[in-house]
């Protein structure tokens, strides 16, 4: 017979929202399609006076740098400042920490599910909805609630974001004179990632929440058969209510 555990549940609750909110951070982080896709609609080469391959060579050695794939700050022929470089340092790290986050979730989650099968040990349902439920209602509730917040003004969530992410530095405000990198990087770009990270984790959400409602109609069709199972004896050919 399975036991169950409160805390386990609680952990692979855990994991699992940090598996969807890492997960969803870093599709913007590594698709640079889409940050190719803007290039046209928002006018960066009218803008800048770059062509689109430089403007993708510059935003290409920005995301290597702030990825971990190279040493060094650069982008491409646009120059930049010690304090701008700095600020790129800072969402390195913070960028390297959700990629870290979301491997080692993952992994987690993995050791997790074979510790249940070999230890015939499953998550405690809280109010009959298992983790993946409450992670996704969790999720879903609080950043449908910040969501709904920062598109009544971006711009005062955007100061917000650096505040609370950057605290006591003002290098993230560049001059276009002496960071002219940041005219190819405009603030619509940033928004949309913004609306992308949210679609994808409401995506994730819903899925999560459909695939336990499926789950619980199965628990509960097999303990109607464990019941009838053992109201008849063990004996199925005795009643139909197995069948």
């Amino acid at each position: 017979m399975m036991k169950t555990s409160k805390s386990l549940s609680l952990l692979l609750s855990f994991l699992t929202a940090l598996l969807v909110l890492s997960g969803s951070i870093a599709v913007p982080l590594l698709c640079r399609s889409f940050y190719y896709a803007h290039i046209g609609p928002l006018g960066l080469a009218e803008y800048t006076g770059l062509s689109v391959e430089q403007i993708k060579e510059a935003f290409g050695q920005v995301m290597d740098f702030c990825l971990g794939l190279r040493p060094d700050f650069a982008a491409g022929v646009l120059w930049f400042s010690q304090s701008g470089a700095d600020h790129f340092a800072d969402v390195r790290k913070l960028f390297l920490l959700d990629l870290w986050v979301l491997v080692l979730s993952l992994a987690a989650l993995v050791l997790l599910f074979a510790y249940c099968r070999k230890s015939k040990t499953r998550p405690y349902c809280f109010r009959g909805r298992g983790p993946g439920f409450w992670a996704a209602a969790g999720l879903g509730v609080s950043f449908l609630t910040v969501g709904g917040l920062a598109a009544l003004d971006f711009d005062r969530s955007f100061v917000l974001f650096h505040a609370l992410f950057f605290p006591g530095k003002d290098n993230w405000i560049f001059d276009w004179q002496t960071d002219p990198v940041i005219l190819i990087l405009p603030e619509e770009f940033f928004r949309n990632c913004a609306i992308l990270i949210l679609a994808l984790l409401l995506v994730w959400c819903a899925i999560l929440i459909a695939a336990d409602l499926w789950a619980g109609k199965r628990r509960k069709r097999q303990e109607q058969i464990a019941a009838v199972a053992a109201a008849c004896g063990g004996d199925c050919s005795r009643c139909s209510g197995c069948q």
